[in-house]
C-alpha cells in the first residue's frame, strides 16, 4: 500500500511541471490500479494533496521574484518610481492572465461540463496527442521578447492558451509556454511568466478542494509521505525543465506525448 502513495507522489512531483500532463498521468496510473488490483485509494484527495506539495515547491523555487514583484509593486504605488515600473505592470499582466482561465475553471466546476469526459482515459491519449502537436509547432520559436514587453495582448494569448489546460490529459505548463512562445516572448521568458500564472490559480484551486478532502487516521502518513515527495520531486524536475525551454529542446516533450498519447489510445 505504501508503495502505491510513494509512485502516486513521484507521479505528481515529476510531471507537474513539464508538458505531459500531470492529471493524464494519475488517470493512466489510475486505470492500470484498478485493472489488475483491487486497492481502494481516494485519488481526488491524494490528487489535492500531492498537488498542495508541489504547489509548495514552486512558490519556494520562485521566492525571489516573487518577493521582488510584490515589494516593487507597492513601492511604486507609493513612490511612482519609474524603475519600478516594470514590476507593477508585470503584476496586472498575472492578474489578467490568469483571468480566462480562472473564469472557464468556474464555469466548467459549476455546470459540470467535463462529467462526461474526466474520467475517459481515451480523452487523456488524444489530449497527449495534442500537447505533443502544440510541442511540435513551437520547438523553433524563440521571441525576443522580455518582462519589460509583456503586455495586454501577450497575457491574453497566454491565459487563452491556459483554457488548454483544464482539459484531461493537456499540460497546463505546456499549453502557457506555447501560448507564451507563439506570442513572442523568449523561451525564459515564457517559462517564468507560467508559473508566474500557476501560483494564483494553484492557491485558488486549493482553497475551494480543500474541503473535499477526506484522510483516515491511517493513512495521514502515506498522504504526508506522497505530499513531501511530490514536492521534492517537483522542486528538482523545475530546475532542470527551465534548462530544457531555454535551450530549446521541447521535441523531446512532443515526442513523449505522442508516444504515451498513441499507447494509451491503442491499449487502455
Amino acid at each position: 500500500m505504501l508503495i502505491i502513495y510513494i509512485i502516486l507522489g513521484l507521479i505528481q512531483g515529476l510531471t507537474e511541471t513539464i508538458p505531459v500532463s500531470s492529471s493524464g498521468h494519475l488517470m493512466i496510473f489510475q486505470n492500470l490500479i484498478e485493472r489488475f488490483s483491487e486497492l481502494n485509494i481516494d485519488y481526488s484527495s491524494i490528487a489535492i494533496m500531492t498537488n498542495f506539495g508541489s504547489l509548495i515547491a514552486i512558490i519556494v523555487l520562485f521566492r525571489n521574484d516573487l518577493l521582488k514583484l510584490i515589494k516593487n509593486f507597492f513601492k511604486y504605488i507609493k513612490t511612482k518610481d519609474s524603475t519600478l515600473k516594470t514590476d507593477f505592470n508585470y503584476c496586472w499582466m498575472i492578474v489578467l492572465g490568469c483571468i480566462p482561465a480562472g473564469l472557464m475553471g468556474l464555469v466548467v466546476s459549476k455546470l459540470d461540463l467535463f462529467e462526461k469526459i474526466e474520467n475517459n482515459i481515451k480523452i487523456v491519449g488524444i489530449s497527449l496527442i495534442i500537447t505533443s502537436v502544440l510541442l511540435f509547432i513551437v520547438r523553433n520559436f524563440n521571441g525576443q521578447k522580455d518582462d519589460s514587453k509583456l503586455g495586454i495582448k501577450e497575457a491574453v494569448v497566454v491565459g487563452c492558451f491556459q483554457i488548454l489546460g483544464l482539459f484531461p490529459g493537456i499540460s497546463r505548463s505546456g499549453s502557457t509556454i506555447v501560448g507564451g512562445m507563439t506570442a513572442g516572448l523568449k523561451r525564459d521568458t515564457a517559462f517564468k511568466y507560467s508559473f508566474m500564472l500557476y501560483i494564483p490559480l494553484s492557491l485558488a484551486a486549493m482553497a475551494l478542494e480543500l474541503t473535499d478532502i477526506t484522510i483516515s487516521k491511517d493513512l495521514i502518513i502515506f498522504y504526508a509521505l506522497a505530499t513531501i515527495i511530490a514536492g521534492v520531486a517537483t522542486f528538482l524536475v523545475t530546475k532542470w525543465f527551465r534548462k530544457i525551454v531555454v535551450k530549446g529542446k521541447l521535441i523531446y516533450f512532443s515526442i513523449y506525448c505522442l508516444i504515451v498519447g498513441l499507447l494509451v489510445l491503442l491499449f487502455l
